[in-house]
């Protein structure tokens, strides 16, 4: 100890101490672990020591140095080098939910998988690779492995040596107890690898033999899908849960993924020191196109929202504005926004529910009815309702990417591919294996393997997709809505079974039916074919189909059969009580189901099982149906509506109109609508203005 000064004690764990310590011969910086070992009996003191003789062997940049070890009161003393830049766990942990670039992640990862190779290479395992052994220099760009083999020293016959703590990186064969083995060094360097990309650890649970379960049955949850299909797939491949399917080290460097970032590290030929890079990868924010992200502001338009009038004066634009009406509020209803910007919104029975630009639940309540105060007989429509919002509590640390209500429940769904549901648990629709009620968001775990992509929800089932263009479908299954081939009920994900050719993209729920979209934008249907709102009718032109031909209901995905649904390429779909609308590629809008308060969209109430084309649309982007009345949004913002008019569905004091006309939305500037929802007599519309750009001279 006479060559060092001790400074401060910078850790302390199950191994003992570790102090930070200046060396006399030179100043330098080094680090001294000290692991007692008077428990120790003499044979494990001496494998201890060869141990770190063995570590002498590694000589790698990006493996921490070991200077020496030796004995000194009773405690193994072992010196090595001191990376200033703090454990990568605590780099992750600092990232407060911003996720890290792919270059980032991939220049740190290629730098762990070379100093992993050099280890094995010299017939040495790691055991113990995990973010908090892995170090970071002090501009925190060059990667320090560390702890080589100390776990063997803890995992030693004695029982003070035990490893304390949640062993979150082990593989499933150590969990069988099988010995360890490279491929148990891949495994961990793919929880790290995962760590990276989501900033949270693969496998975590509260005890031990949940954590074993977790492990075993290889459950986690999916990294965003803003990385690339390469990097996930990496992933996949490292925590496969047999060990035979992973990939060797040497197979990882060389896939295309890996080549460039480790081209990209800087090394002296012959030196095996690393230069660092001037700018440190992770302070650079990048937009999805790899430019710096971020808009800069000009004089016609800025990016706080406020818009210059000419004058002088500054005018403040909202973020965004939310509209609902139905239910008798017959002139759409501005809603408070909670100086927010509401990106996508959804409408149940009793919920009226949106998405924040920040990833956050809002929800807008109506004071409940009957406060004590009676309505007075004959009073047919009251005063507007002030709607109150909130936040949804219940969901800190997870961004929410898009909602969708069912009558009494609701499923979200986040950044990362993973469903949520609460509300009731009738019917099942929240999967949760159970039929019980749930108050706040929980994660449907039966899909935790899974990347979702988009969900929707019907007034009592649930269908969702996968990036990989899988189905599930839960909830009341009456009427084969579900598409199971049955009429069974599930209160947990089932996977649907459809035509290897055909690609999901899009699922959408109805009130007893559901359809899907594919990328190549045909459409399948299941469930009630009342008034062929489905199209499921075979239709080969615009005469009306024979009653032979007329299909009630179905129980698995069925191909659309009526013309024009079954040969226009759909973009959009939404599905009513009792009808249905189409949007084409060319922004035509298709109506088809019941007529019979005009919500097909012409002047006279025919009835027809035939699609029809609604007039006088030209570049439709959305549309929506609700149980007597359909909607329709142009390219411009035009928001269309026509149908049943009853207690204020059209947006206007109308009666019943088969014509589609205009609602007056209060904007005094140019807007676009980003989301809408109808239900039962209800809609919610979701609007942004639109800041002009400026004209370039």
């Amino acid at each position: 100890m006479e060559k060092y000064e001790k400074i401060k004690v910078v850790g302390r764990g199950a191994f003992g101490i570790v102090h930070l310590c200046r060396r006399r011969s030179d100043g330098a910086f080094v680090i001294l672990k000290e692991i007692p070992v008077e428990q120790m009996s003499r044979d494990e003191r001496l494998a201890a020591q060869n141990e770190c003789q063995v570590l002498k062997l590694l000589n790698h940049p990006n493996i921490i140095e070991y200077y020496e070890n030796f004995l000194e009161d009773k405690a193994l003393m072992i010196a090595m080098e001191y990376a200033p830049g703090g454990t990568l766990a605590d780099y992750i942990q600092k990232r407060c939910n911003s996720l890290l670039d792919e270059d980032t992640i991939l220049h740190f990862f290629v730098q762990i998988l070379l100093a992993l190779y050099h280890v094995h290479n010299k017939l040495i395992l790691h055991r113990d690779l995990k973010t908090q052994n892995i170090l970071l220099d002090k501009h925190q760009m060059i990667v320090k492995i560390g702890d080589f083999g100390i776990s063997k020293i803890l995992v030693s016959k004695s029982k003070a040596y035990t490893v304390v703590g949640t062993p979150c990186y082990i593989s499933p064969e150590l969990c069988e107890g099988k010995p360890y083995n490279q491929k148990s060094d891949i495994w961990a360097l793919g929880c790290v690898l995962y760590e990276l990309a989501s900033l949270k650890r693969a496998f975590e649970a509260a005890n031990l033999p949940a954590l074993v379960l977790k492990i075993m049955s290889g459950t986690f949850a999916p990294i965003s899908d803003r990385y690339s299909p390469e990097l996930r797939q990496l992933i996949l491949n490292m925590l496969n849960l047999d060990p035979s399917k992973r990939p060797q080290l040497n197979e990882i460097m060389a896939l295309p993924i890996c080549i460039r970032p480790l081209l990209n590290l800087y090394t002296d030929i012959g030196n095996v020191k690393m230069r660092r890079i001037e700018k440190p990868l992770s302070t650079v924010q990048t937009g999805p196109q790899g430019r710096p992200g971020g808009r800069v502001p000009t004089s016609r338009s800025r990016a706080d929202g406020l818009v210059s009038l000419g004058s002088g004066k500054v005018h403040s634009l909202p973020l965004s504005s939310v509209y609902t009406w139905g239910s008798g509020i017959s002139s759409p209803l501005r809603l408070p926004m909670l100086n927010t910007e509401v990106l996508q919104v959804s409408l149940g029975r009793t919920q009226r529910m949106g998405v924040t630009k920040s990833g956050r639940l809002i929800t807008w309540e109506a004071p409940s009815v009957g406060s004590g105060e009676a309505s007075l007989p004959g009073v047919v429509e009251q005063m507007q309702p002030q709607f109150i919002s909130r936040f949804l509590e219940g969901q800190s640390g997870v961004t929410i990417k898009s909602v969708s209500c069912g009558d009494l429940f609701t499923t979200c769904m986040t950044d990362r591919g993973i469903i949520m549901t609460f509300g009731s648990g009738s019917n099942g629709c929240l999967g949760h294996g159970n039929f019980n009620d749930v108050t706040q968001p929980k994660i449907v775990e039966a899909l935790l393997g899974y990347e979702l992509v988009q969900v929707s929800c019907g007034a009592s089932h649930v269908l969702a997709v996968t990036n990989e263009r899988e189905v599930f479908a839960w909830g009341r299954g009456d009427n084969g809505r579900l598409g199971l081939s049955t009429q069974d009920t599930h209160n947990s994900p089932q996977q649907v079974c459809l035509p290897v050719e055909f690609e999901a993209q899009k699922v959408v729920c109805g009130v007893d039916c559901s359809m899907i979209i594919s990328t190549q934008h045909s459409i399948m249907a299941c469930g009630s074919n009342r008034f062929n709102k489905l199209g499921l009718d075979k239709i080969t032109s615009g005469e009306e189909p024979h009653p032979s031909n007329h299909v009630e209901e179905v129980h698995s995905f069925t191909p659309v059969q009526s013309a024009s649904l079954n040969n226009e390429k759909i973009v959009y779909i939404d599905i009513g009580t009792a009808h249905s609308v189409a949007v084409t590629e060319h922004g035509q809008c298709f109506t088809f189901g019941s007529n019979q308060h005009g919500q097909i969209g012409c002047s006279s109430r025919r009835s027809s099982r035939v699609p029809y084309l609604v007039p006088g649309l030209q570049g439709i982007t959305m549309a929506a149906c609700g149980d007597a009345f359909t909607l329709a949004i142009g390219s411009d913002g035009e928001v269309y509506t026509w149908g049943k008019g009853a207690r204020g569905r059209l947006g206007r004091k109308e009666e019943d109109s088969g014509i589609p006309k205009a609602v007056q939305l209060d904007e005094s500037h140019p807007f676009m609508v980003t989301s809408v929802a109808c239900c039962h007599g209800n809609t919610l519309l979701a609007v942004k203005p639109l800041l002009e750009e400026p004209v370039p001279r």
